[in-house]
């Protein structure tokens, strides 16, 4: 016969949120690290469409940074 607290254990929802004990925290512990390694930008919705993923607006920024080159160099 199960017990009693492995009835209620099977019968709590695992999505539901659950207390967290932030007593031991520390402030922006780990902020430098995901500042430095974390690039997020916003793609406007009208351009969803052309920009799908980060590989196609990668691939636009590299052949406008590579068009930018050039003209720079032109121009000195």
């Amino acid at each position: 016969m199960p017990t009693k607290s492995s009835k209620t254990v099977s019968k709590r929802d695992p999505l539901a949120p659950r207390p967290l004990d932030f007593s031991k925290a520390v402030r922006g512990k780990y902020y430098k690290q995901v500042q430095e390694g974390t690039n997020v930008v916003l793609i406007a919705p009208d351009l969803l469409d052309t920009f799908p993923d980060s590989e196609a607006v990668n691939k636009a920024l590299r052949g406008l940074k590579e068009i930018a080159e050039r003209t720079r160099k032109r121009a000195s």
